[in-house]
């Protein structure tokens, strides 16, 4: 079989995609934090959901992978997590004053990361770029193969 001209796109994206996670792990550590915190916290600041199930569809993982983060968060002061009067069995989540510096300094460190990520790329290049990774996604998750 002969050698493709180009790379496998997947295997291109794999790679990128593996090296920006990295790359923004590192980011967020620097500042204090990972990225469940991050997503937790931006979560709670932007979405404001009523308890931890709606928290855990927010964030997109499990009720109890969002607990062991929730725990550990709750462990250094970041949130509290209170019941909820109308409803003993819901757990309220709030962000601690720690909480918000927490936020604060993860959005900066998310904001100087994607600025890092834009250097040579234009507003038209940015564009495109969101088009070809919906259709990527759309491709990889449909099943009526690639779209037009």
């Amino acid at each position: 079989m002969p050698r493709p001209a180009r790379p496998p796109i997947g295997l291109q994206l794999t790679r990128a995609a593996r090296s920006v996670s990295r790359a923004f792990d590192d980011a967020l550590a620097q500042a204090g934090g990972s990225l469940p915190v991050w997503l937790v916290l931006l979560s709670l600041k932007s979405q404001q959901p009523d308890n931890q199930r709606e928290l855990a569809d927010a964030v997109g993982i499990r009720e109890a992978t969002l607990t062991h983060h929730l725990n550990a968060m709750d462990a250094q002061g970041l949130i509290t997590r209170r019941r909820d009067p109308a409803n003993r069995r819901v757990h309220l989540v709030e962000l601690t004053e720690a909480g918000e510096a927490a936020f604060l300094r993860l959005r900066s460190a998310a904001a100087g990361f994607d600025q890092r990520l834009r250097i040579g790329i234009n507003e038209e290049d940015a564009a495109n770029l969101e088009v070809i990774l919906a259709r990527l996604e759309h491709n990889a998750t449909s099943d009526n193969g690639p779209s037009e």
